[in-house]
């Protein structure tokens, strides 16, 4: 007779899952989880482009890229876990949302960062650590819980929870030290490469110790958990945009421009997610999981990216408000810049995990690059800011057209040849 699913919450021995778990997909709580995580995007994205918006461009972007590694980070922390060691029990519920809780507070906390950017004397990220404190707080307690129920893993685990303690501990001293803002990201930029680098190291433990083994992490599941939180992130920017377009339209009602900078945003939001599942992840981390190191850090500069898009649209409708400090050209910069992030470290993501390049990808980037200079040039010349962000919108087109016309090819032949 077929084994008929638990449908109790009762705890389960954390004993790692199976890596190659036929049709395992994001659990609900891992979509609820994700759903915290659009308080972060959301405020991030307005407060950049506040301060963008308002010349301080240094300190929003800083802000920004400041706020997207830890944003990005403590769901890494928490992904990676879950496709490796998810019980669903009550237990590994409760430990998720305390999580939830200190992602909240670290999206509190980001306002008082970005401000205190501006003022310069010292960076004010009490808050956000305190959110992290709480997430860890939960994260120690979940890899002690595996250390302790799954003797294989109990050396990977260990290597993570030294990781997690020594940079967390080092974090909080940082916060109270009454340091200059030059110094506490120099510091800072040491601990983000103790972080990176320690979970790193917790799996290479393992070799040096007989009957120990890596993560048992699920390469589709870690491929759709991505690709997820990149839907959320670019949905996030088109949510922003409507709610200050709304603010814009019920003042002076319906424009032309507002309706350009709206379809501009729609159109990039979509050509974006497009890109972005052209790279074969799940299939070529399956079967190059040591691949998963770099794919997987290097995903947060797209992420980075595609909320920077939402950060620009916000700035063009400031603009359209009139209540930007800049003017049409650093407004068109504001999305086109970010938008060529998301494009350069997604094709950098392709190369990384597939090992292959083709010279249509240079032709591909290169037309990338000139759509977006016409659209600056536009503004230079005096084109409308709106106008300008349709050229904007084109940039992700020139990607799509050349994977439909040609592209596809490469990825079947490609993917044929890993199967012989």
């Amino acid at each position: 007779m077929p084994t008929l699913p638990t449908m109790h919450h009762r705890n389960r021995p954390m004993t790692g899952r199976d890596p190659h778990e036929p049709s395992r997909t994001a659990t609900p709580l891992e979509l609820l989880f994700d759903l915290s995580f659009v308080v972060g995007f959301g405020v991030a994205a307005e407060q950049g482009a506040h301060l963008v918006a308002d010349g301080h461009a240094a300190a929003g972007v800083i802000g920004f890229a400041f706020s997207m590694f830890a944003i990005c980070w403590a769901w890494i922390n928490f992904s990676w876990f879950a496709s490796a060691f998810d019980t669903d029990d009550w237990f590994y519920r409760v430990t998720t949302m305390v999580q939830m809780i200190g992602v909240v507070i670290l999206a509190l906390g980001l306002p008082d960062m970005f401000e205190s950017l501006v003022e310069g004397d010292r960076v004010h990220n009490e808050i956000m650590v305190a959110g992290y404190v709480v997430m860890r707080l939960a994260m120690l307690v979940q890899w002690l819980r595996a250390a302790r129920q799954a003797p294989e893993y109990r050396a990977t685990c260990m290597g993570y929870v030294w990781t997690l303690a020594i940079t967390q501990i080092g974090w909080v001293i940082l916060v109270l030290a009454p340091v200059s803002v030059p110094v506490f990201f120099m510091v800072g930029s040491l601990l983000a490469v103790v972080e990176m680098g320690g979970p790193w190291l917790a799996e290479r433990i393992r070799a040096d110790q007989p009957g120990q083994r890596s993560t048992p992490w699920h390469a589709h599941h870690m491929a759709e958990r991505y690709g997820l939180l990149a839907i959320i992130t670019l949905g996030e920017g088109v949510i922003g945009t409507v709610a200050t377009l709304s603010a814009v339209t019920n003042e002076s009602g319906w424009t032309l421009d507002a309706a350009l900078v709206a379809l501009a945003g729609m159109g990039l939001t979509f050509g974006l997610w497009w890109t972005y599942y052209l790279t074969p992840d799940a299939e070529m981390l399956h079967r190059h999981r040591e691949r998963s190191w770099a794919w997987g850090y290097g995903n947060i500069v797209v992420f980075a990216g595609l909320a920077g898009v939402g950060a620009g649209l916000h700035v063009a409708a400031y603009y359209l408000a009139g209540d930007a400090h800049i003017g049409a050209v650093g407004t068109v910069l504001a999305v086109a810049v970010p938008v060529l992030v998301a494009v350069l470290a997604d094709y950098t993501q392709f190369w990384v995990l597939t090992r292959s390049f083709d010279r249509l990808h240079m032709l591909l980037v290169a037309g990338t690059v000139l759509v977006l200079a016409a659209a600056v040039a536009a503004a230079v010349a005096g084109f409308h800011m709106s106008w300008s962000l349709l050229l904007v919108m084109l940039a992700p087109a020139v990607t799509i057209v050349g994977y439909e016309v040609r592209g596809h090819e490469h990825v079947a032949r490609l993917l044929a040849d890993e199967t012989r």
